[in-house]
């Protein structure tokens, strides 16, 4: 999802640390590092990288800016190859009952029908191309405020990977719970109180 869309759904984050100085060349660097390739001629399920906001399928943090005033922005774009189920059961089926042509015999065992299983699933992802994603990231450097913009788990789950292998920086997820513990200003007896709380169920 992008920031430019008509609707958004933004997932908050507190990044933990401040990247090394000079911070911006520190940036790039990671940016670089893991720079989104692609894989379509490779076997893979998935891949992740980043990516350039203005130019997403072919990114440049070489010679490109990614500041938009005081803020960095990227986008992290994951790529998945999806081969649906019944398309694997036909091949599979087809390539066991060739097997069994060439040696004449009434079964296959375990271990040669796991063989097919991932030939089958190896040689269908060669050919079928990934399909891309891609998710939008605005960084407020000065105040290590982090925006994402989607609140689907896998591409957050990447993300949060992806930004401590690039950075060597954790995000911390805001929510109502951790905005108050993080960004309220609490004294010590306050956050103790805070950390007794318990969840209150609004229907039963």
């Amino acid at each position: 999802m992008t920031l430019l869309s008509s609707s958004v759904s933004v997932t908050r984050y507190r990044v933990d640390g401040t990247p090394e100085a000079p911070a911006l060349e520190a940036i790039r660097e990671g940016l670089i590092k893991n720079t989104f390739k692609d894989f379509d001629a490779d076997h893979s399920e998935d891949m992740t990288g980043w990516t350039s906001f203005e130019n997403p399928f072919l990114p440049d943090f070489q010679d490109s800016s990614f500041m938009i005033g005081t803020y960095l922005v990227f986008s992290l774009r994951l790529d998945k190859k999806s081969i649906p189920p019944k398309v694997i059961k036909k091949h599979i089926a087809v390539e066991m009952a060739r097997r069994l042509e060439i040696k004449p015999r009434s079964f296959l065992t375990g271990d040669e029908k796991q063989a097919i299983r991932d030939h089958v699933i190896q040689t269908l992802a060669r050919r079928i191309p990934a399909v891309p994603s891609i998710y939008d990231v605005i960084w407020n450097l000065e105040e290590s405020r982090l925006w994402f913009f989607t609140n689907l788990k896998a591409p957050n789950e990447a993300l949060v990977t992806l930004f401590i292998k690039s950075f060597d920086l954790s995000l911390i997820r805001l929510f109502p719970y951790t905005a108050a513990d993080l960004d309220s200003g609490l004294s010590g007896s306050e956050r103790d109180i805070l950390l007794k709380l318990s969840p209150t169920k609004f229907a039963e």
